[in-house]
C-alpha cells in the first residue's frame, strides 16, 4: 500500500468542518468507485507544529501508479456529481503540498530501479 500524502492550508474564509464534509464526500465517492483504498484527514493539534507543516493532513491510500492514475483520471470524466464533489473541496485549498510514499525498506528496493 502507498500514501498520497497531503500537506492542506485553507482559505482565510473556508470553514474547518465544511472542509472535511467535502473531502468526506470527495473521498468517499472514489473509495466507493474502488479508486482508492482508505483515506484519513487529521488537523494540526493546538497549531503545535513547526515551520513546514500545514494545518491539515490527509494521507490516500493507493495499490500503486495504476490506482493512482485512475483515480487522477476520475477528475477528467463527464460525472458531474464526482465533479462537483471535488470543487466543493478543491475550492476551500489555498495551498497543497502533497508526497507519494511507499512502506520501506521494501523487498523490490526500487531505488535500484530507473528507466534510463
Amino acid at each position: 500500500m502507498n500514501l498520497y500524502h497531503c500537506m492542506i492550508e485553507l482559505k482565510s474564509d473556508a470553514r474547518a468542518l465544511a472542509f472535511a464534509v467535502a473531502v468526506d464526500a470527495w473521498l468517499g465517492h472514489l473509495q466507493t468507485a474502488g479508486l482508492i483504498g482508505g483515506w484519513r484527514l487529521m488537523r494540526r493539534k493546538f497549531g503545535l507544529a513547526s515551520g513546514l507543516h500545514t494545518d491539515f493532513l490527509l494521507e490516500i491510500e493507493v495499490e500503486g501508479f495504476a490506482q493512482l492514475d485512475a483515480a487522477f483520471a476520475a477528475l477528467g470524466g463527464s460525472d458531474d456529481t464526482a465533479l462537483r464533489r471535488y470543487d466543493q473541496m478543491h475550492q476551500m485549498i489555498v495551498r497543497l503540498d502533497v508526497g507519494l510514499y511507499r512502506p520501506y525498506p521494501d523487498p523490490a528496493q526500487r531505488e535500484r530501479i530507473a528507466l534510463i
